[in-house]
């Protein structure tokens, strides 16, 4: 078990191959983990001291000491005395992830990795992973930003991927119980912040790219800069990339210039490179259509073509099927196989999730409105899934949204911007406020509303009104969920959007229970019972 696992300092260090001076006296010294968070040490450990963004794991290493560890990894500038033995390196955010890595006996060298990063579409693509994994045989782990899960266990993710020390511990378990291909989200934060360092990969896959987290990378190019990283520093040798490619048309250059780098620092890494799209690329989608039921598509790759049919909804969505179809292709599947295992995929956790009353599992909405959850976030996430539901001809779309707090204000206005123009009627609420006033960002949403000229009505009047076009500010999410569903009737859709599958609202330094869907089957029972 991992817990009883022990190496010599000196094999650690030799494994990791990072340039850590060790005397070799302290070479024979038994590690029994890796850790970089002292509450977390035990007697035995190797402490690995890294100055994060607001906190310095230097000023703990007292604190690890007196906890027992055996050994201690610092900056160069480190000065003070050690009761243990101290060794310095130029980046120990760096140095942690391969020295945990080590420890565990590098996992990943041992399955197949799938790496899969972009603005959107990543958990979707995960539960479409697995299931293809599945009907290839195969035993698929999945980490993500639902969950960890395999072979049977599921814990819910803290983040969409995990710290260093945590990522390498999972992957062991993961090994372990004879998981053979793991499907994995890699942010453009962990990216960044080098929690995948000691993990490489045999796939890569680009869904996409649009503004997204400009609050912590400063600009679109730092943002695909962090992304590249996945390709250029983190594949194996014989790894392969897939790139999901857009239409071509206007509006999607900065996208594809996005894909064109990718492609060419593939070729220079000697990296072979899958290319899908929409009538473009090496594996296409052709002859398509979408409707409330799901998509149905010709696929076609080199020279091979089978007809997909996906209960999944939407372009967007088709776009998720033909990344995985690549990574399949990647993988070796023939084209069968992998449009059948992701044809069984029926939906995905706040995925454009469609919510039912209690004890309904094939309502056609004859007599209640369609409601949905999705994840949507971004001004281009938020789009996709307007027009997916813009495309089922719905009487009106009613959408339900807000921003998260302490993040990219300047994407505020443009989801304004963005549900003005496609909704009928739509409701400006709080999602997760966390330190700042609802109403502030709420009203910094309202601009790029106010720029579409919509109309400014009470929520209740706008949806008695069936001609009348508007929006409502409604600071409470449960009241703006109530107002919507209760004001919907036959034939409307409504769109809760931001959260997605979150069971949480962050409310100041407060983290309190609210899941979307929950509130709109609570009001879908309500209207059921009235109607």
């Amino acid at each position: 078990m991992a817990q009883m696992r022990k190496k010599r300092l000196g094999d650690l260090l030799a494994a990791a191959e990072l340039a850590i001076l060790c005397p070799e006296h302290d070479k024979d010294i038994e590690i029994c983990g890796v850790a970089d968070d002292s509450r977390k040490v035990s007697p035995g450990m190797l402490f690995v001291a890294v100055a994060g963004a607001t906190v310095d794991g230097h000023r703990f290493i007292n604190d690890a000491v007196a906890k027992g560890c055996a050994a201690v990894v610092a900056g160069r500038d480190y000065a003070e005395k050690c009761a243990v033995p101290l060794m310095k390196i130029d980046d120990t955010g760096r140095a942690l992830g391969y020295l945990a890595a080590a420890f565990f006996d590098f996992p990943c060298r041992r399955m197949k990795m799938i790496g899969i990063t972009g603005t959107n579409g990543k958990t979707t693509s995960t539960y479409l992973l697995e299931a293809m994994i599945q009907r290839a045989g195969g035993v698929p782990g999945i980490i993500g930003t639902v969950s960890v899960r395999y072979q049977g266990q599921e814990f819910p993710a803290a983040l969409t991927t995990p710290q260093p020390v945590e990522l390498q511990q999972v992957l062991e378990q993961m090994l372990a119980a004879g998981v053979t291909h793991v499907a994995m989200e890699v942010s453009s934060h962990a990216l960044a912040l080098q929690r995948v360092n000691g993990v490489f990969f045999d796939v890569a896959l680009f869904t996409n790219i649009s503004r997204d987290h400009l609050d912590f990378h400063g600009s679109m190019a730092g943002y695909f800069a962090e992304k590249e990283k996945l390709f250029a520093s983190y594949l194996k040798e014989d790894g392969q990339g897939v790139i999901v490619l857009g239409n071509g048309e206007e509006g999607e250059l900065e996208s594809d210039n996005w894909c064109g780098r990718l492609i060419a620092g593939l070729e220079r890494g000697r990296h072979a490179c899958l290319t899908c799209g929409i009538g473009r690329g090496l594996i296409q989608a052709r002859n398509f259509t979408f409707d409330l039921q799901g998509i149905r598509a010709e696929i076609v790759s080199a020279g091979a073509r089978f007809v997909l049919a996906s209960p999944l909804v939407g372009e967007f969505n088709l776009r998720n099927l033909l990344g995985v179809i690549g990574c399949g292709t990647a993988l070796g599947y023939d084209l069968p196989a992998i449009c059948q295992g992701v044809a069984g995929v029926r939906g995905v956790p706040g995925r454009l999730e469609r919510v039912l009353p209690d004890g309904d599992t094939a309502r056609e909405g004859r007599e209640l409105a369609s409601v949905f959850v999705d994840y949507a976030h971004t001004p281009d996430a938020l789009e996709n899934v307007l027009l997916t539901l813009r495309a089922l001809r719905p009487a009106r779309l009613i959408v339900v949204f807000g921003c998260g707090g302490d993040r990219d204000r300047g994407k505020r206005p443009l989801m304004g911007s963005v549900a003005a123009r496609l909704a009928d009627v739509l409701l400006v609420t709080s999602d997760n406020p966390r330190s700042e006033p609802p109403l502030q960002i709420m009203a910094e949403i309202e601009a790029g509303i106010r720029e579409e000229k919509l109309a400014k009505a009470k929520g209740e009047q706008l949806l008695q009104a069936r001609q009348m076009k508007g929006y409502d500010m409604v600071e409470e999410r449960a009241e703006a969920i109530r107002i919507a569903i209760c004001g919907a009737q036959a034939g409307d859709v409504v769109l809760i959007s931001g959260k997605g599958h979150e069971c949480y609202q962050i409310k100041g330094s407060r983290k309190l229970f609210f899941d979307d869907r929950e509130q709109a089957r609570e009001q879908l029972n309500i209207a059921r019972q009235a109607a």
